[in-house]
């Protein structure tokens, strides 16, 4: 596998475990993770909410768009960039065009509701204040384009989903390298 893979989903469906656990399988690669670009705004940080203002708004895309370059000056570098972020409906397709690289694997991790609310219990970070699972989880499944690979991990261990991701790669490709 080269090139760039985007691994997103909701909060807590996974995605630094998985996006990590698959760069760590890969001969050369980074995972870039997109929240580290949120944490670099100190002054004037913006958070994403429901109904959230035009500058929390402006603050994700520059995020996104960070990132993406990122994982092509790592691709330029000779690396496969593994990108994990949360990026949910109508940005989704957005990102994959601010992502030069070619090729391109989108991975959706898409457990129900059920295994999210576990997750997120059972992990020491906390995902969720000013929204629920159910608003992120309606917004991936009613409002996100079905681009690339999407997975229901809710019974998988993260080296299962891995594998899955490993054996399916073709399936995740998008854009004008999708076969």
């Amino acid at each position: 596998m080269n090139g760039v893979v985007l691994v997103t989903g909701i909060s807590a469906a996974g995605k630094s475990t998985v996006a990590q656990a698959l760069a760590e399988r890969l001969p050369r690669s980074a995972h870039v993770r997109g929240d580290t670009f949120r944490r670099m705004v100190v002054g004037g940080r913006a958070e994403m909410t429901p109904g959230s203002e035009e500058e929390a708004v402006r603050q994700l895309q520059l995020r996104y768009r960070l990132a993406a370059r990122a994982a092509d000056l790592y691709f330029e570098a000779g690396f496969t960039a593994i990108v994990q972020d949360v990026v949910l409906g109508e940005d989704l397709e957005r990102f994959t065009r601010w992502i030069r690289t070619r090729p391109l694997r989108v991975v959706v991790l898409a457990p129900d509701a059920a295994a999210v609310e576990r997750r997120e219990r059972e992990r020491a970070k906390t995902g969720y204040g000013a929204w629920t699972i159910a608003q992120l989880d309606a917004a991936l499944r009613a409002g996100t384009p079905r681009i690339g690979l999407w997975l229901d991990t809710s019974a998988q261990s993260p080296a299962e989903t891995v594998d899955e991701i490993l054996a399916r790669a073709d399936e995740a490709l998008v854009g004008g390298d999708r076969i």
